[in-house]
């Protein structure tokens, strides 16, 4: 049995390559960028009106009670217009470009308009309300970095550039395997021996963060099906996700078939818990990894935030996400377990506080609804105290 921190290690040190995909800009939502994006022009592109009302040219701003004649309007979407007479204004709505010889704009509200002539009523200030030309950013600045996961906002900016097709980072195909015969459909009633399969929907909902819509199947414990199955498996997909089959029950028959269908073991068991009985490996031929988790459904979703979704991370060639949080009261860890603990998280002063979530033991399925997350505690003599900072492995 190996420790969290080498078996941690042992799975970065398998990655795939993905390659790359490319897809329209909708459908790059929740993907991970694979190109970097450049402004194709200035930011904004012109000098731009941000408010609805008057353009005028300031110099002819004399004294309070000066008069401008109305000449006409600039609209959002229309041409440059121009000021032909400095002493008169031009009438501007939100959007539009500063008409020229125009260089400051008057909101509606701070002025009066009667017969075609327009009174300002409050202080003005030389370029207010305007939105200059690449102020924000020049033609050629890099927006996006490649790496980046797309939400709405780079979708908003890749739109605003011209983007319609996106590449982004390539998704495994997965397969999310249940195992047992004591499990049913979710639409079925179980008899009193039974439970409904909960453990790979979990997971199937949880891939879908990552825009990865996986398949599924669920083998009973015949050894003979399970061969038969995996070998397919194994072939159509560059990923298995297992729940179940990996403990030293003697229904649980994954790492003997695993091992006939010539994929290496990497290592099987973790002093950590939940999830002790993990099984990892890798076929070498086909290249297909697989993750195997313990069947309680604590350690399924434990062992897939804790394991895969670092090697995916690591697949894609991104850094990994480093968390810390503080604790709100003391613990003792005793050797030799790595423990993760469900906690529910709250902001106190300005910082995250981890409190542990009362549970029944890793096949307690309710308590992953009432936990924001996992807490690493490394085993050590001495117990982990309140305020310490210890890492956090976010789950929501």
């Amino acid at each position: 049995m190996i420790t969290f921190k080498e078996a941690f290690q042992k799975v970065l040190d398998h990655p795939l390559d993905l390659g790359i995909e490319i897809v329209s800009l909708i459908d790059s939502l929740n993907r991970i960028l694979a190109e970097d994006i450049f402004a194709d022009r200035d930011f904004p592109p012109f000098d731009r009106a941000t408010k609805d009302g008057i353009a005028i040219q300031y110099s002819t701003l004399v004294n309070d009670g000066h008069t401008f004649a109305i000449e006409g309007e600039a609209a959002a979407g229309g041409v440059q217009q121009v000021l032909n007479d400095k002493n008169n204004c031009l009438e501007v709505m939100t959007g539009a470009v500063v008409p020229e010889h125009c260089d400051t704009v008057v909101m509606y509200e701070h002025i009066t308009i009667d017969g075609g002539k327009v009174t300002i009523n409050e202080k003005v200030t030389k370029g207010q309300n305007i939105h200059y030309q690449g102020s924000d950013e020049k033609v050629g600045t890099l927006l996006l970095s490649k790496g980046k996961k797309i939400s709405p906002a780079e979708i908003g900016v890749m739109a605003t550039v011209g983007k319609a097709i996106v590449k982004v980072m390539g998704n495994p195909k997965i397969c999310t395997i249940a195992t047992g015969n004591e499990l049913v459909a979710v639409n079925e009633t179980p008899e009193p021996h039974q439970i409904r399969k909960s453990n790979m929907l979990t997971i199937e909902s949880a891939l879908l963060n990552s825009k990865i819509e996986a398949s599924s199947l669920h083998l009973l414990d015949d050894k003979k099906e399970i061969e038969r199955e995996l070998k397919k498996a194994l072939i159509e997909n560059d990923v298995l996700l297992l729940s179940g089959g990996v403990s030293k029950g003697k229904f649980d028959f994954i790492p003997e078939v695993m091992e006939s269908l010539g994929v290496e073991k990497v290592f099987h068991r973790v002093l950590q818990r939940p999830g002790k009985p993990f099984w990892f490996g890798i076929h070498p031929e086909l290249k297909t990894v697989i993750f195997s988790f313990p069947g309680n459904p604590v350690s399924t979703f434990a062992n897939y935030h804790l394991y895969f979704l670092p090697w995916l991370q690591t697949s894609w060639q991104l850094p990994l996400d480093n968390s810390y949080i503080k604790l709100s009261r003391g613990i003792k860890i005793t050797r030799p377990l790595t423990r993760f603990i469900q906690v529910s998280t709250e902001v106190k002063e300005g910082m995250f506080w981890a409190t542990p979530v009362v549970e029944n033991g890793s096949g307690d399925l309710t308590s992953l609804a009432k936990a924001d997350g996992f807490i690493c505690l490394e085993p050590r003599t001495e117990e982990y105290e309140v305020g310490e900072v210890i890492p956090f492995i976010k789950t929501r």
